[in-house]
């Protein structure tokens, strides 16, 4: 069984930075205090597993994606909304058909 990715202040810190929400509004969303949160992302506390969770599944909710651990290290980044998806898919198809080059 693979190992569950450890939630960690950088993480939390760097998620609620992309996902653009203050502390109040992950506590909010979460169910968490927004001290509790603080105490965790400053390094003054530890998390027990349900508030992690939450956390976590607060942040994913908003758009967070947690990447698994692999020679880089664990990250984040952000999942595209709808409206990109959409986007890309247009940018993709212009220009018409790929031809032959001969160079």
């Amino acid at each position: 069984m693979e190992a569950e990715l450890e939630f960690t202040a950088a993480l939390c810190r760097a998620a609620r930075a992309l996902v653009q929400w203050p502390r109040e509004q992950l506590a909010e969303a979460s169910g968490v205090s927004k001290k509790t949160i603080r105490d965790f992302e400053t390094g003054g506390a530890a998390l027990d597993r349900k508030s992690a969770k939450a956390l976590r599944l607060a942040l994913e909710a908003a758009g967070a994606v947690f990447l698994d651990e692999d020679d880089m290290g664990a990250g984040v980044r952000l999942r595209f909304t709808r409206r990109d998806v959409k986007q890309l898919n247009r940018l993709e198809g212009e220009g018409g058909v790929v031809g032959d080059d001969d160079v």
